[in-house]
Order: C-alpha cells, then structure tokens, then sequence
C-alpha cells in the first residue's frame, strides 16, 4: 500500500469517495492512507437500501462465504494481494504478522464454516423452514429478529471480522463501521464478499465520524459494537445491541496440581495474539504461594523480542511512541503498591523509528478479591494472586473464559454454574482456543435468531 492510498466508503452503489477524509498513519506516523468518512444522510440512505434488498438464497450466499474466504485469504482484492495486505495491516495497526496470518485463517475459516457454526445455536426443537415435514404437527421454525445487523467494530485484531460473517449466513444484510485505527481488513473483507456474489444492497463499509456513528445502530434491527465497560454499561438494557467488552480472562491452578507442568499453557494465554484480544489470559490464581509461579511467567515473557510487527519473528503489539507512553503511565498508576516481577519500571522499548512494543508486565497481588484482577490491557499484562477455598468461584467472576487446572469436581460444577463465567476450559487449554461451532460469548445466533410455532396442513 502506498502512502495515501484511499480506502473508500463501500455503499449500495459502490464505492464512495468523500470529501471528509481521514489520514490514517502507520505506527511510525507515516500516512498509508485516506479514509473516507460518511455524511449521517448516506448512511441513513444505505441502511435503507440495505432493508430494501431480498435476502440472496441460502446455496447462493453459503457458496458465496466460502469464495469470499478465500479470496480474502489468498486472492487479490481491490487491487492488493494477500502478502501486500497482511505487510500493510502489520504496519497501520502493529499487530505483529504472525497473529495477522492467524486472524486471516480464522477468517477464512469462518466464511467456509458459517453455516455448520449458525446451525450449531439452532434449538435442537427447532426446524430452518416452514415448508419442513414436521410443520405438518406444529413445530418451532429458527428465523430471523430483523433484515438489517449492524457492527461497531474494533481495531485492537484482525479477527474480529470473522464473528459478523455468521450474519450474512443467516441471510441479514450487514453494515459494517469499521474502527479508524486499522479500517484496512473490513474494506478487503467487504470487497471480497462482493466479488464473491454479494450485492452492494447486501453487504456495506460505513466508516464515519463520531457523530454519525450513532445513526448507523439507530437505523440497524440489530447491532453488535465493542468497546470497554462503558460500553458494557451503555448498552446493557438495550435488547437491539450485543456488546463485546473486556475479556478479563483468567486462569485457576489449584493445589493437587504441579503449576510447573502447566507453565507453556499459562504463557501462551497470556502472550499469543499479542495480549490485545479479549481471550487473552490477564490474571492467574493460584493456591498456595504465588510467587514462584510469577517469577517463572516473568522469566518466560521476559524472553520475548521487541521487533517492528511486520517482522516474521514479532509477537508484541507495536503502538505510535506517544500512544505506548500513554498506556505505560496507565499501567504504573494501576499497579501501585503491588509486587513487580516484570514491568515496574516500565514497559515501553523505543523502536527507535517513532513505534515502541509494549514489553510484557508482571505484577503480584496479594489478595484474591483485589479488583486488579479484572484490569485488562491490551498486551500482555498479567496479574498474579493467591486463591483460597473461602474466596472460591467469587473471585473468578465476570471472566469471559477461566481455564481451571483443577481435579475438583465440585469446584467446576460451581464455576459452570456462575452465570458471569461465560466459557470454561478445563485442564491444559489455553483461554484463547476456539474453533468453529463453538460459542465465544454465547453464539451469535441466540442473539440474531427466534423461534416462532409453526403448524401447516
């Protein structure tokens, strides 16, 4: 990609240059590109567009997911091949190259599996079509709550593009606001679906500013937007959005296991993606002494290199100098007061070219309930405590997924139970495993989808 190459607004008439554009830099400060930002009226103009569309066929739209996938991963779109796309989106967003081919795979995957993924959320009770032999005695039918689905983007991984693809499996019309720190995988992604057989009414790109933003959830039936707990707390009585907040990922290590033989899965929870998704492992518990096992995570994140992202061997997040100053003091004004196995001095390493990696952190607190436990960052920072019997499941609440290294049955039961656990591994898995068919935050389908009861002649 050269410097100012423009990223277009994709509407229902094809791509839309504005006259409002966005520089958007690479991690050094070097401009890549020009985005285009929609007025409030064009948007309200392409949702409308976008209810106005007939759903594309079920065979027609699940073969047209899987070129999309991969033509995405492999192919050339708008002009960029995958190689020159994956070297660009490692610079704009620092995400290093190793955890960009990654998401380009899971996206892939995703486009091919979509269907098998949706089926999965489907009532076991429930029939896809009215026209289904059992309507014949009265069934339920899985349909859709709306025509038109809308997402609120992140920037922080390029995988977060494979999740909305299971909307337009289940035959939504998609708007998409990508983030404006890395706009680059939505624009190839949404082309690739074009190219694929999606119509411009079936699937658009609608970067904005902050003020037309709003507009894009009011004119959606549903909507998923990401952010932090403001977010979470903004929309959380609202049954038309699905918001995806922090993670606050944990790992359990009881007694009646040996930490040491579990140590690589703990380090690859903490440190694969980054440290910047979600899924990544921010606090470990640990009963008896901590201290032993924080010093061995110290040691192993210690080890990893600091290196520009589009480095083959990169696997820290690379931010704007200026940018990883300033999660750096946030950092240092969290951890006061507690114990500094790595990172206490700082995490910033100076790239020397206007980018800086964030360093790993390791910090120890004392105290199970410490509401430390829950501060998630977006590299790999991780907060170490002892756990006890008296502070049991409680101190594992409001965790995407806990991993529980653990042999006690009556302990898993209660962590199943905890309606704030919303996955639980068990044993050696890392807290970032997923795989198609299975639920991330629930499935998206239990949000897109209804039952209705159906009887027919």
């Amino acid at each position: 990609m050269d410097a100012l190459d423009d990223l277009d607004a994709l509407g229902p008439k094809g791509p839309y240059r504005s006259r409002h554009r966005l520089t958007v830099n690479d991690v050094t400060g070097a401009p890549m590109a020009e985005l285009s930002l929609v007025p409030r009226l064009f948007v309200t103009r392409a949702l409308a567009a976008l209810r106005a569309a007939d759903t594309l066929p079920l065979e027609e739209r699940l073969a047209a997911l899987k070129r999309a996938g991969e033509l995405f991963a492999t192919g050339t779109v708008a002009g960029m091949p995958a190689a020159a796309y994956e070297d660009a989106v490692c610079r704009m967003s620092g995400t290093p190259l190793a955890n960009v081919r990654i998401a380009v795979e899971a996206i892939r995957l995703s486009a091919t599996e979509a269907h098998r993924s949706v089926q999965a959320a489907r009532p076991v009770g429930a029939v896809g079509d009215w026209r289904d032999p059992y309507a014949r005695s009265g069934t339920a039918v899985w349909t859709r709550r709306g025509d038109v689905f809308a997402v609120h983007a992140a920037g922080n991984h390029p995988a977060v593009h494979a999740l909305w693809l299971e909307a337009l499996a289940l035959g939504y019309r998609v708007a998409v606001r990508p983030s404006r720190r890395e706009p680059l995988t939505p624009y190839r992604l949404v082309g690739a679906l074009r190219e694929a057989g999606f119509g411009t009414d079936q699937v658009v790109l609608l970067p904005t500013d902050h003020d037309a933003a709003g507009e894009i959830l009011h004119g959606a039936d549903l909507s998923m937007v990401y952010g932090g707990q403001e977010v979470i707390d903004r929309y959380a009585t609202d049954p038309a959005v699905l918001p995806n907040g922090p993670g606050r990922s944990k790992i359990l290590i009881t007694a009646d296991r040996e930490w040491r033989d579990h140590l690589d899965v703990v380090v690859d929870s903490i440190a694969r993606h980054g440290g910047t998704a979600c899924v990544n492992a921010t606090a470990v518990l640990v009963e008896g002494d901590p201290a032993p096992v924080a010093e061995a995570l110290a040691e192993r994140l210690a080890a990893l290199p600091s290196l520009p992202p589009q480095d083959e061997k990169a696997v820290l997040p690379v931010h704007p100098l200026e940018v990883a100053r300033g999660f750096e003091r946030l950092l240092l004004g969290k951890a006061a007061g507690a114990r500094a196995w790595l990172g206490g001095d700082g995490v910033v390493d100076d790239l020397g070219d206007g980018s800086a990696a964030l360093r790993p952190a390791v910090f120890q607190l004392d105290d199970p309930r410490d509401a430390r436990l829950g501060v998630e960052l977006s590299f790999p920072c991780v907060w170490v405590a002892p756990w006890t019997r008296e502070a049991g499941v409680a101190a594992l609440r409001d965790s995407l997924v806990v991993t529980a290294i653990t042999g006690d049955e009556a302990l898993l039961d209660g962590l199943l139970a905890e309606p704030s656990i919303k996955n639980l591994y068990i044993g050696d898995h890392p807290t970032h495993w997923i795989a198609p068919g299975i639920p991330h935050d629930a499935y998206l389908g239990e949000f897109l989808m209804r039952t209705k009861a159906v009887i027919r002649g």
